[in-house]
């Protein structure tokens, strides 16, 4: 059992590596590595049920009664990224607007299902991120055709349901249910089932990521300079995102739980929303710069999952400072779950 923890914990310390050799391994072999995505749905379910191990329904329902953290990521989110990225955009690829289009449309989409990974993965606040993940996900139908028309004059229509239920079957309702059997066995799951999951979880974010870039590869194979300038610029915006939710959350007044959250959060996109609306109103042209962002999200969110290692002291698999002391009294004491 000790050599499955240490192949858990080797797997969180060298995730930014792993990413980047997964991004490599999707381009190289895509044919491949595309079976893994009917498992995805399932694999992100093992995530999300292993993270809110470490949860209670109180800290959901604390979320709730505590919106700003959630209403200033979700603004900068869908509010103030799609329209810089628009304004740089049409400064720099104002020749082309079908990829100003995707780069506009790669920033209106709501907030990734996966940040909800990375959270737990770092400490963060996980119902924080959870009850963001889902509004981000409702309003979607509504900020993203609004964002279009404003800013580019595209008309079109976001079917919500199949987005918000895949939200709720593959992150929501895995979450509530750890948060649940944590709740009733009284501090049980976090302190020996989350322990046992954790590694497989590790691996299961790892096959995301690969099954995930394989939609970048076929869009690769035929690269100009300005598509070059494309994938660059989409990997500096993308930083700028992290940093962005680092400075609100420090303006907030977030303790590093809730820091954690805002970072991830404010840096991550649901590329696949974006593929599928590219896909059905858009020329084909629209969707490159939309799927290169699925080269760079997980590499950026492990980069900055370092970044605020050093920053914050929050390492993977480890309680964040600010939470010291309820992950020792969850070790010692069955009725104290401990809290993120």
């Amino acid at each position: 059992m000790d050599a499955w923890h240490s192949f858990g914990k080797f797997i969180g310390a060298h995730m930014a590596p792993i990413a980047i050799a997964c991004a490599m391994a999707a381009c190289a072999f895509p044919a491949q590595l595309s079976h893994l995505a009917p498992a995805v749905p399932w694999l992100f379910a093992l995530v999300s049920f292993q993270g809110a191990l470490a949860n209670g329904l109180r800290n959901l329902a604390e979320a709730a009664r505590r919106p700003a953290p959630m209403l200033i990521t979700i603004a900068f989110a869908s509010g103030v990224m799609p329209v810089v990225a628009f304004l740089l955009a049409r400064a720099l690829f104002g020749s082309s607007m079908h990829l100003v289009t995707g780069i506009v449309l790669e920033y209106s989409v709501p907030v990734a299902a996966i940040s909800t990974m990375w959270i737990s993965m770092y400490g963060g606040n996980v119902a924080q991120g959870l009850a963001t993940l889902m509004v981000s996900s409702v309003i979607a139908p509504v900020t993203i055709p609004a964002t279009l028309q404003v800013l580019l004059g595209h008309a079109v229509r976001v079917d919500a349901l199949p987005m918000v239920l895949n939200v709720v079957l593959t992150v929501a309702l895995p979450a509530v249910l750890g948060m649940v059997l944590n709740d009733a066995t009284r501090g049980w799951a976090v302190r020996r089932l989350s322990p046992g999951l954790m590694p497989a979880a590790r691996v299961a974010i790892v096959l995301v990521i690969a099954s995930n870039a394989t939609s970048a590869a076929p869009y690769l194979t035929h690269l100009t300079p300005q598509l070059v300038g494309v994938l660059v610029f989409i990997l500096l915006f993308a930083s700028t995102g992290y940093l962005a939710g680092l400075a609100l959350a420090r303006v907030a007044g977030q303790d590093v739980p809730g820091t954690v959250s805002m970072v991830f959060q404010c840096g991550m996109r649901n590329i696949s929303c974006g593929a599928v609306i590219a896909a059905q109103f858009f020329p084909p042209a629209v969707m490159f710069p939309v799927v290169a962002g699925t080269l760079f999200q997980q590499v950026l969110a492990a980069a900055y999952g370092k970044v605020m290692g050093r920053v914050l002291g929050v390492r993977p698999d480890a309680p964040a400072p600010g939470d010291a002391a309820s992950a020792a009294s969850a070790t010692s004491a069955p009725t104290a779950p401990a809290a993120h």
